[in-house]
This record gives structure tokens, C-alpha cells and sequence, in this order.
């Protein structure tokens, strides 16, 4: 744990503390930040870093050391009547504190401590508020090691989209049969062979099954790959190292020499609202502007809208991207949900809009890493339709 960090951002942020809670594991984010390992405790704990001073924490009597070795000094309690009296200690003099909590649950992601909780903080005259700017501070920003395992993953990914590539084409011309869970597991195991893991995946789908967003074929319900077959896939892996960051990117493919006009329109409309959010964020880093996560969908959805197909994009513009494939940055979000984060130095996210028609369906994804004056694409870039003949 970070304590002078977390209380320069509570100071930043004119946080009066931060409180943590936990019962049975609900909230991974809180043993993360706070540097503890993992646990499942039977009764409640919670920990208090205030913006300037000494933390503490609370711990009932049959489960001392809930909180290892934080510093600062411990309330014991066993009643609840006391659990009540050694909040009140803890957040005596205080008016406003964060805690893992999101006003309408409009960020899942941090929405971790129950409401009844939230209710009990706030009955003892305390404001409580999110955590979602401190946490993506503390979660989603990366050190120059989680970078470059970043990009040297991408490289190591897109090496295997290729061959991947290469044995579609392969099989097309000799008139073999290869099916959607062939290709997935020859993912799979190159990713194995390249030192890479994921925790599950890829998508791989041809036709009607590229439209479903998070369609995964199965040995049992896998379709052949055919010529002059649509092919979308969707796949995603970090370094087999501590720390390492996901890549995570979709491309989308024609199984011959010669797609349909309207295969080329789709794809050069979502091919186009990606570079338009690539654009948004660029140009907003490059001039020191504060730029938000809804921002960024508004100028990719802008582009699908304008070309009437905005009811088939289904789904947010992107994610943050971290040690988990779905970070706990700023999400580029204006339709799921309002994400009203400020897109922050050293974190990463994809730009994925997509088009999903009833036959066929498109979606274009790409990484992009900002740092404190530049936001790039951190691996290779799809321009046009890949040719599987």
C-alpha cells in the first residue's frame, strides 16, 4: 500500500478518507489497493485511511488480524452495538469519504459495498461517495514494466492471428474441413507455446454467429468455416508473468477474394467510427484537454448513427484494459452506462465499435495506451477486409 499516494489523491480529490470494507471477499479491488492477500472473512473488517494522519482499522474478536500488518492501530469489536460506536470512531470528524460505491450502480466495476452498508456509514452523518477516480488511479494506471509486457503481448498476438490467417487460407485451397472450435483451440494452443494466457476465448465466428458479441463455439456447437463465409474473431491474452496486462483485439475476415458490397460498406463504417473515436482521444491528449470515457463513444456511435445503423451496435465503444482482460479504468461507455471518468495518464483501454446484423456482423478493435501527452494504437491496425483466398 501506497499510504502517502492515496493520501495525496484524497487531498487532490478534498476527500476527508477512504474507507474499506470487506465480508466474505465481496471486494477484491480492497485487498489489491490495500496490498493484503486475499481472504473470505466470516465477519466484517474495515480500514480507514484518512487524508492526512494515521489509519485504522476495525476487527471482530474472533478474527484478529483480519488486516495483517496496515499500519495503524485496531478497534476490536463483537456486538453490533459496538461495530455501530467503532465506525463512529473512525469516522469521527469526518464529512466526506469514499468507498467502493457507484451512485446508480453506473459503474459496476467499483460498485462493490452493499447498500445496507452504504446506509449505515451514512445514518452516523457521513457523506460517503465513489471511489471510481481512486480507484482508477490505484487499479487501472500502469508501471513502465505492465507497458512493455503490454506491447510485447500484442506482438506475440497478432503473430498468432496471422497464422491463424494462414491455416483458413490454407484449408480453403486444399478444400479441407475446419470448423470455428478448430481455429479457437489453435488459439489456444499457440498461446500456450508463446507464453501467453487467457481466462477464456477466443471468439471465432463466421456468418450469423459473428453477430453475437460474445459468441464462443463449442466442440459440440462449432459451424464449418466455408468459402465465402463472413469471419469475425475476437481474441484476447496477457504474458504468463505477475502483473502483465491483457491485449485484446477483434478482426474481421472474407473467406475468398471477393466480399459483397454490403460486407465492404459495414466494415468501412465501423472501420471508420473506430478511427473516429482513435481521433477523439488523440487530439484531446495532444492538446492537454481533460477527455471522459463518454466522449470517446459519442464519436465512434456519432459515425454508426449518421450511417442509419445505430441500432446495431449494441454495446458500449470499449473497455479498460488491465491485469483482468475488463479493467477498472474508464470505460469509453455513453450507452450502457454514463461513464463520467476522466480518461487518466498511463492506463489503456480498447475502441471497438461494432455493427451486428441479423446474417453478419462486424466489429473493429484496437488498444490504445495514453500517456501524459500521447495516446497510440499499441498493436497492428485492420484497414481493410482480410481476404482468406
Amino acid at each position: 500500500m501506497d499510504l502517502q499516494k492515496i493520501q495525496s489523491e484524497l487531498q487532490a480529490q478534498s476527500l476527508d478518507g477512504w474507507l474499506f470494507f470487506d465480508h466474505h471477499y465481496r471486494d477484491p479491488l480492497a485487498y489489491r489497493v490495500l496490498g493484503l492477500p486475499a481472504a473470505s472473512p466470516t465477519r466484517r473488517w474495515y480500514y480507514m485511511i484518512p487524508a492526512t494522519g494515521e489509519p485504522r482499522g476495525m476487527e471482530h474478536r474472533i478474527e484478529r488480524n483480519s488486516l495483517g500488518e496496515l499500519p495503524g492501530g485496531r478497534i476490536a469489536y463483537s456486538s453490533w452495538i459496538e461495530q455501530v460506536d467503532a465506525l463512529r470512531q473512525l469516522t469521527a470528524g469526518m464529512k466526506k469519504v469514499a468507498m467502493q460505491y457507484s451512485p446508480m450502480c453506473a459503474i459496476p466495476y467499483v460498485s462493490m459495498v452493499d447498500g445496507g452498508t452504504i446506509d449505515l456509514i451514512r445514518s452516523l452523518g457521513v457523506d460517503v461517495v465513489s471511489s471510481a477516480e481512486l480507484i482508477q488511479t490505484f487499479e487501472a494506471r500502469w508501471t513502465p514494466e505492465a507497458r512493455e509486457m503490454h506491447f510485447e503481448a500484442g506482438r506475440r498476438v497478432d503473430r498468432v492471428r496471422n497464422e491463424a490467417f494462414d491455416l483458413i487460407r490454407e484449408r480453403l485451397a486444399n478444400g479441407q474441413l475446419l470448423t470455428e472450435f478448430e481455429v479457437k483451440e489453435f488459439f489456444r494452443n499457440r498461446f500456450a507455446t508463446e507464453g501467453l494466457i487467457t481466462d477464456h476465448g477466443p471468439i471465432v465466428g463466421v456468418n450469423a454467429n459473428a453477430s453475437n458479441p460474445h459468441y464462443e463455439p463449442m466442440e459440440d456447437t462449432s459451424s464449418t468455416i466455408q468459402r465465402g463465409d463472413w469471419l469475425l474473431i475476437d481474441h484476447w491474452a496477457k504474458l504468463d508473468q505477475p502483473g502483465a496486462p491483457y491485449y485484446d483485439v477483434t478482426w474481421t475476415a472474407f473467406c475468398g477474394d471477393n466480399p459483397s458490397d454490403r460486407h465492404r460498406q459495414i466494415f468501412e463504417i465501423v472501420r471508420d467510427a473506430r478511427d473516429a473515436g482513435i481521433d477523439r482521444v488523440q487530439k484531446a491528449i495532444a492538446a492537454g484537454q481533460p477527455l471522459y470515457g463518454f466522449e470517446v463513444d459519442d464519436a465512434t456511435r456519432a459515425v454508426i448513427q449518421k450511417a442509419g445503423f445505430g441500432e446495431y451496435f449494441t454495446h458500449r465503444t470499449g473497455h479498460s484494459i488491465g491485469v483482468e482482460v475488463h479493467g477498472n479504468g474508464a470505460n469509453m461507455d455513453n450507452f450502457e452506462n454514463h461513464d463520467i471518468r476522466r480518461v487518466s495518464p498511463f492506463t489503456c483501454f480498447s475502441i471497438e465499435p461494432g455493427i451486428y446484423l441479423p446474417d453478419f456482423g462486424v466489429r473493429n478493435e484496437i488498444n490504445m495506451y495514453v500517456g501524459e501527452d500521447e495516446a497510440v494504437v499499441t498493436g497492428e491496425v485492420q484497414r481493410e477486409v482480410v481476404l482468406l483466398a
